[in-house]
């Protein structure tokens, strides 16, 4: 395959320009849609838009119109809490023998949506604010064609499956599909009061309203419509959905700032993550990210649990357990799966479950397994939960024994990784583009292929089951585990360290060249704590350096690279996530400074974009004085451990570390960045104890002073 086929490997095709870069987005469990400002799911631009069920696309079209015209958009949101849109629309000017008959602005549609258990709700409210009685005529055109998402994001396929035909009712049509899998899937659209028409394409109503009245139209979008819970209607399903949304959100630490724009951005945070996690069947996991991978990704999951852990250990725990269960058990090579390695993703489309692409159930990820163990550490580190760690030492032992006997099949010392399917990923760290691993000139490297940040990954994950075996009373585990850990390190600096960068190499390639280019990925390797601490400081100079600081944040990659490219995914572009770790493990090595310089590159980003929200990623193009960021076309918004961002770097500023076990909550040389001089901490869980905090940036150290505190809980600010 040509270099251009293989860097289009599951490539997220931009065929023409988005047809809005404001669109909106609802999540629900395994259902989400994405639409546009008018509340419309149009087939334009990307062809993203769409109701999505379990990897299938079961609206593709829902277009409302009065008098057969668009009608004028006012505004609309999706709330903070991101779980009602709402749209306010009225009509345009409506002419007969070219005289106006009705002044626009004279009806007003309050158009709403949520989504709950697999259905879509939606309300049209109408207001008739003229002086005449108005018959309005309006029609929605509707479509199905229930297209697998790897089909919107641009893979063909040589064959579909099937449409059967329409069932309609009077108050009803109910699409259907039979897959090549031999699976029926449907969408069943209900209206009340009933349609005065229902085709295959459209649901025409027709309706009168007094002077100051107003009447109302409740539809749903069922897309398991054999579930029984579809039926019960817009009222009663938004007073549930509402009861499950404050019982979510009821013991979530709520963090706020004299700053507001930090505010909205930690507000809008904890809502997506919330969002990205609610209703789906894998308690306390969140999905990774909307439109493309809203599933679970084992290393998303893992990173959004660490940069939740102080706020949120219950995220940690849902991770740990969903990522357990379903660890590998035997080699299947279509699959990248071998004994003890842990899940990279999960699909239950027709494509995956055809194998028409490999992801039904793949593990092609080369960091999941000793992330997973670095989780289950850093959880027990928090929490002081012996009794889970006991339940899940049988697969922490599996996770190492897969480190040190597939992870190191050469016998080395250091984890690599090369596609064994026919159809999986060619690389396999976070930066998965096929061109993200490459030499100087290049040229990119031959597999199996050792990243820095992998080898960064082994060594804390070595450390962090150390730990365990230590507080589980096995003394020779944790010895013998911590020499091996040291071991990795003195090799590690030998291999990768570049004198010449003043950081380490990208990776070694498969004859053990290393790759001398300067990436963000050794900003994980401060993170891990595996880098030298002399070597560390040069490592988060060149960080924040202008080859890598854009003024939104660290590329990927620095700009006088051979594949720089800051319109690309992976090589220049800026990924929050990234950045977090990055602080993270600057902070770990005395450098607040810098880790409050991301913070506040990405603060202002998140007051550039639209919601507040962090997305997936942006381009990497130099900040300007006066314009907004340079936006990513097809990135995922909101993205998991994008809205995760924001709390790690809360907590590598303040030094923030939590010890459940000792009932003690550390604040290390806390740092607050200028423009960021008051927070407030209130109610923060820690075990059975919860206590608020105010904190105020002075002259010399953070000043920390206890509001409130329920519970056995100790303050130490160091």
């Amino acid at each position: 395959m040509d270099e251009l086929g293989v860097t289009q490997q599951y490539y997220i095709a931009a065929g023409s320009s988005p047809s809005d870069d404001r669109t909106r987005v609802l999540k629900y469990g395994t259902t989400f849609a994405v639409f546009n400002r008018y509340g419309d799911i149009e087939p334009l631009g990307l062809g993203e838009h769409g109701i999505f069920y379990l990897g299938t696309r079961h609206v593709s079209e829902l277009v409302l119109s009065l008098w057969n015209t668009r009608p004028l958009l006012m505004s609309s949101a999706v709330k903070s809490n991101n779980f009602v849109f709402i749209a306010d629309l009225s009509n345009v000017d409506v002419t007969k023998d070219q005289q106006i008959v009705i002044p626009r602005g004279t009806l007003h549609i309050a158009r709403s949506r949520f989504l709950w258990h697999d259905v879509a709700y939606e309300e049209l409210r109408m207001f008739n604010y003229g002086l005449a009685p108005l018959d309005i005529p309006f029609r929605i055109a509707i479509g199905a064609d229930f297209a697998d998402i790897f089909e919107v994001r641009g893979v063909r396929r040589e064959r579909r499956g099937r449409r059967l035909d329409d069932d309609f009712t009077k108050h009803s049509i109910l699409m259907r599909y039979e897959g090549l899998d031999h699976v029926e899937r449907q969408t069943r659209i209900d209206c009340y009061p009933a349609p005065v028409e229902i085709t295959s394409s459209e649901l025409s109503f027709e309706t009168s309203i007094a002077p100051g009245n107003s009447t109302l139209f409740h539809f749903s979008v069922a897309c398991n419509p054999h579930q029984k819970r579809h039926a019960i209607g817009y009222p009663r399903a938004m007073a549930g959905a509402e009861t499950e949304l404050r019982a979510c959100s009821a013991n979530a630490c709520a963090i706020s700032s004299s700053n507001d724009r930090l505010s909205r951005w930690i507000k809008r945070s904890m809502a997506d993550v919330e969002m990205m996690t609610m209703g789906n069947p894998e308690t306390n996991y969140p999905y990774a990210g909307v439109p493309w991978f809203s599933t679970v990704f084992g290393r998303d999951g893992i990173v959004t649990a660490l940069e939740m852990l102080w706020l949120a250990p219950s995220i940690a725990k849902g991770v740990l357990q969903y990522l357990a269960s379903t660890q590998a058990t035997e080699v299947n090579p279509e699959a990248e799966a071998q004994p003890g390695k842990i899940l990279h993703e999960t699909r239950r489309g027709e494509m995956a479950n055809l194998g028409e692409v490999p992801f039904g159930r793949y593990y092609g990820s080369i960091d999941s397994t000793p992330l997973f163990v670095m989780l289950a550490g850093a959880y027990l580190d928090c929490t002081g939960d012996r009794e889970f760690l006991r339940h899940l030492l049988p697969h922490i032992d599996l996770a190492l024994e897969w480190i040190d006997r597939y992870g190191d099949v050469d016998g080395d010392g250091f984890v690599e990784y090369q596609r064994h399917g026919r159809k999986g990923l060619v690389q396999q760290g976070w930066k998965d583009s096929n061109d993200s691993v490459f030499h100087a000139d290049g040229r990119i490297a031959a597999p199996p292929i050792a990243l820095c940040e992998v080898q960064g990954y082994v060594y804390a994950a070595k450390l962090a089951a150390a730990r365990i075996f230590s507080v589980l009373g096995d003394d020779e585990r944790t010895a013998a585990l911590e020499i091996t850990a040291a071991e990795l390190q003195h090799r590690f600096e030998q291999a990768f360290w570049c004198d010449e960068l003043s950081t380490y190499a990208l990776a070694l390639d498969g004859e053990k060249k290393p790759c001398r280019v300067r990436t963000s990925n050794p900003g994980h390797c401060l993170y891990t704590g595996i880098a030298d601490a002399k070597r560390a400081r040069l490592v988060a100079h060149t960080l924040v350096s202008a080859d890598f600081f854009s003024g939104w944040g660290v590329r990927t990659v620095g700009c006088h690279e051979a594949r720089y490219n800051p319109l690309s995914y992976h090589n220049g572009s800026v990924w929050p996530h990234d950045n977090a770790l990055i602080a993270a493990g600057m902070a770990r090595y005395g450098q607040r400074e810098f880790a409050g310089q991301i913070l506040m590159g990405l603060l202002d980003l998140s007051g550039a974009v639209e919601l507040h929200r962090l997305p997936e990623l942006i381009c990497g193009v130099d900040r300007r004085s006066g314009q907004g960021p340079t936006l990513y076309p097809v990135a995922c918004s909101p993205q998991s451990w994008a809205a995760g961002a924001v709390f790690m770097l809360l907590q590598s500023c303040l030094g923030i570390s939590t010890d459940c076990g000792q009932k003690k909550l550390v604040f290390e040389r806390p740092y607050l960045p200028d423009g960021i001089p008051q927070l407030w901490l209130r109610k923060l869980q820690l075990g059975d104890a919860s206590v608020s905090l105010f904190l105020e940036r002075g002259t010399g150290a953070v000043r920390v002073e206890t509001i409130e505190k329920q519970g056995e809980l100790m303050i130490d600010v160091r």
